[in-house]
């Protein structure tokens, strides 16, 4: 009896690590590249920024999605499905989004006149990630 629990304890163990690891998304055929993806979020980030402050009324929904197809020659179908196929996997979602919010960080210091070298930010702000 217990070695038959401790089968059943074994095969389902193995059972979910298998479906942990599938993340059951397929790969789009025309997924966006990771590098221009972390771009559209940090520009889709800004304008969810201008529009949480209220700045000059925000702007437009349409205007901002219209902006993003534009400037990176893609269309909603393609964002909406390699925005799904990355955050399947979350954790490397949350690599990239820490990759934004290091550009945004980076963004509020120059704007800040944080003082820099060799455009990298100071030892007292080492702690933010950099990005090049």
């Amino acid at each position: 009896m217990i070695m038959i629990r401790k089968t059943v304890a074994i095969v389902c163990l193995l059972f979910s690590i298998i479906s942990c690891n599938n993340n059951g998304i397929d790969k789009p055929k025309d997924l966006i590249q990771k590098d221009k993806m972390i771009d559209i979020l940090y520009d889709i980030s800004l304008f969810e920024s201008i529009n949480a402050q209220n700045i000059n009324g925000g702007i437009k929904n349409n205007l901002v999605t219209d902006y993003i197809y534009k400037k990176y020659k893609i269309d909603s179908i393609q964002l909406v499905e390699s925005n799904k196929y990355y955050a399947s996997d979350i954790e490397e979602y949350k690599k990239m989004f820490e990759i934004v919010k290091a550009r945004l960080a980076n963004e509020t210091l120059k704007i800040d006149g944080k003082p820099k070298t060799n455009g990298k930010i100071n030892e007292t702000n080492s702690d933010i990630p950099q990005v090049q």
